[in-house]
């Protein structure tokens, strides 16, 4: 809907603020969202990808998709028709880097301006940044660092982002340990982070330290992010235990490498002396490589809504985990898909409810589902 927000404004319970990730592009359609749609209940829209990581319900009613080797794409969703594709220069894919997460500028329909995340080399050294580019004339243009030397790796970079609407506007970004677990915990480190960063780069003059980029620390990769029920939900990779998904708060430590999902009793002394914010889920002893997110607030799909969509690439797997009113607690969980299509990266949710998917399994041979409703 990780432009990135997740659903439309007529989901919204937070009148300040809109949210940017799939239906993280929360215009509602002008007509009936059904006109001249495919009458498919599942159905793969487009194949032939390599990688895919995000997906972005645009403001031009447009899907839009990052593939890790560095290429964007702009997809009709009626007919999977690809519309407009470039390669970032600078683009460096190594092991899970590559290009990243993308969202759209609230005024994007004005602007035409699109944030990406992606890895790059500075000279030997592994590094990731933030760029804002405009699309203008069928292309992109007048790229602009935000953000740059953040510590990367083969592996452990995020790397999602939202942009939540207010005055002013501010988007998040999830950044991943590197492959050191110690960034994870220090403050001056860029790595295994929620970044909160003014869309012009600056840091917001409300961060918990000043001229500080960091929201929250403790993070070993979190890979999906999503703004819903006026909170900041994120889900993250564990070791060998443990995944989770953790309401993200400002300042707050979320514990690792000393804590891996809840606070066990050999972890309570770390937790108290660091205020620890515990996961409202996790994947208890085994993992399920917990990636992609999304809200679901639609009518569409019987019994979805106001639920946290969730993929999965060990898993290969659907999560749908049910919130309560409030949505500070997951009441159940639904696992659904498992296995159909291999590896799911991504989750995207448009402002008609529809559900997009994409794989992540290699060899040009990774694909983008929609999801109408169930079979």
């Amino acid at each position: 809907m990780r432009n990135r927000s997740l659903f439309s404004v007529f989901f919204v319970t937070v009148l300040s603020t809109v949210l940017f990730s799939c239906s993280r592009e929360d215009d509602p359609p002008a007509t009936n969202p059904d006109d001249n749609w495919p009458s498919d209940s599942i159905r793969v829209l487009k194949g032939g990808l390599n990688f895919p990581w995000e997906i972005v319900w645009g403001k031009d009613e447009h899907l839009w998709l990052t593939e890790r080797g560095g290429r964007v794409s702009r997809i009709d969703p009626r007919t999977g028709e690809t519309l407009f594709n470039t390669t970032l220069d600078g683009v460096v894919a190594r092991g899970e880097g590559g290009l990243l997460g993308m969202v759209q500028d609230p005024a994007f329909a004005q602007n035409g301006w699109i944030y990406f995340v992606h890895n790059y080399l500075e000279g030997d050294a592994y590094r990731e940044k933030l760029v804002r580019y405009r699309f203008t004339g069928g292309a992109l243009a007048d790229a602009k660092v935000l953000l740059d030397n953040i510590p990367a790796a083969n592996i452990h970079n995020g790397s999602r982002l939202v942009i939540v609407e207010g005055n002013p506007a501010v988007l998040y970004m999830t950044t991943g340990d590197a492959a050191n677990t110690a960034l994870a915990q220090q403050p001056g480190s860029l790595a295994g982070k929620v970044l909160r960063i003014l869309l012009d780069g600056s840091v917001p003059g409300d961060n918990p330290v000043a001229g500080n980029y960091y929201w929250s620390l403790g993070h070993r990769n979190p890979q999906g992010l999503v703004w819903a029920n006026n909170k900041l939900y994120a889900s993250e990779h564990g070791p060998n235990i443990e995944d989770e998904i953790n309401i993200i708060e400002k300042g707050r430590n979320y514990g690792w490498p000393s804590v891996n999902g809840p606070c066990d009793p050999g972890e309570q002394a770390f937790c108290d002396a660091n205020q620890v914010k515990e996961p409202i889920w996790s994947s208890g002893a085994s993992t399920v490589a917990a990636c992609g997110l999304d809200y679901y607030g639609s009518d569409r799909i019987p019994g979805w809504k106001n639920s946290l969509l969730m993929t999965t690439l060990k898993n290969a797997t659907l999560f749908r985990h049910q919130l309560n009113a409030e949505g500070t607690a997951i009441q159940s969980t639904e696992q659904l898909f498992r296995t159909r299509w291999g590896r799911l990266r991504d989750v995207c949710v448009s402002p008609a409810g529809r559900v997009y998917l994409c794989t992540s399994n290699g060899n040009n041979q990774d694909i983008l589902v929609e999801i109408s409703s169930l079979e």
